[in-house]
């Protein structure tokens, strides 16, 4: 086999490759909460996974126009995880992200971020209007309530 073509066929599957990491790196998981979905990011946060986060789950609810409800739980990020990210553009990709929800109708909630993360947060006097919560359980207990005292009106 020559060099080149060993090249090319390593091109391609490094290129298969990173489609797969694309598609596994943002699961979109149906709550037992009706109209909610749950997407749990772990890992390594840099621009390009986030950008990606933001448009798999914008794609996703385009396609089930019956999700109300978005929950992102950050508890699989660790601080060392985000130090390559700037924690301002991560805060702006929230803040983006939240927009974005919420001009489609849908209620974007976020869980479980570190309290360094909330440090630099504060520290750097960034706005972040978004509704959180400590955990996915107490998030979803939440919305449960509401749910129920909503069923319980009509």
């Amino acid at each position: 086999m020559s060099k080149e073509h060993e090249i090319i066929e390593l091109k391609e599957k490094i290129a298969y490759y990173e489609r797969i990491i694309k598609t596994i790196s943002t699961p979109i998981i149906p709550s037992i909460v009706p109209k909610t979905i749950l997407i749990p990011i772990a890992g390594y946060m840099f621009r390009e996974r986030f950008e990606n986060i933001q448009t798999k789950t914008l794609q996703y609810i385009g396609e089930h126009k019956e999700i109300e409800h978005a929950v992102f739980d950050f508890t699989g990020v660790n601080v060392e995880d985000v130090e390559a990210f700037d924690y301002n553009e991560l805060a702006m990709s929230i803040s983006s992200l939240n927009s974005s929800l919420r001009l489609m109708g849908i209620r974007p909630i976020y869980v479980g971020f570190n309290p360094r993360f909330i440090r630099e947060i504060v520290h750097a006097s960034i706005q972040v209007d978004i509704e959180t919560y400590k955990s996915f359980r107490e998030a979803l207990n939440k919305l449960l309530v509401e749910s129920n005292n909503f069923i319980g009106m009509k």
